[in-house]
């Protein structure tokens, strides 16, 4: 089982909050963000424990980047009740607390981060462009009245 904010020596398997974003190191030393790892989840078959008590097992569709989750074939049991089977089934990511993922996944080959890295421009300053990079703010030459006049 993975949880989110604990560290798992079993499955060496580190989470880090880095400003305000939720990472997961494994003993590889990769690290990614967690959402980015299960949004790659797509067609693989599931256990999900959510926050009052209910588990849900099916194959995923898809993961957006809230984190909300949509699987099929889904076989859902609500804490003490009897299991109900369902076509389709979407979960609101913040009532998830655990994703069960199958043994025979590889997660090497998942936990390669393969999404494009955004280029920084040279000769630009961070958000103000060249004028900020002169000193000027983020107003640059003619922003306001009446400056520099006799």
């Amino acid at each position: 089982m993975y949880r989110a904010g604990s560290s798992i020596q079993e499955h060496a398997v580190e989470f880090v909050q880095k400003g305000g974003v939720l990472h997961f190191q494994w003993f590889t030393g990769v690290t990614m963000k967690l959402v980015r790892f299960l949004m790659k989840l797509t067609n693989e078959t599931v256990t999900i424990e959510l926050k009052n008590g209910t588990v849900v097992h099916g194959t995923i569709s898809g993961v957006d980047i809230s984190m909300n989750t949509h699987l099929k074939v889904v076989k859902m049991t609500v804490k003490g009740k009897n299991p109900t089977s369902l076509d389709s089934l979407s979960i609101r990511g913040n009532n998830i607390r655990y994703y069960i993922l199958p043994d025979s996944l590889n997660l090497d080959t998942l936990l390669i981060d393969d999404s494009p890295k955004q280029k920084v421009k040279a000769g630009s300053a961070a958000a103000g462009g060249a004028a900020a990079a002169k000193g000027r703010g983020r107003g640059g030459r003619g922003r306001g009245r009446g400056r520099g006049r006799p």
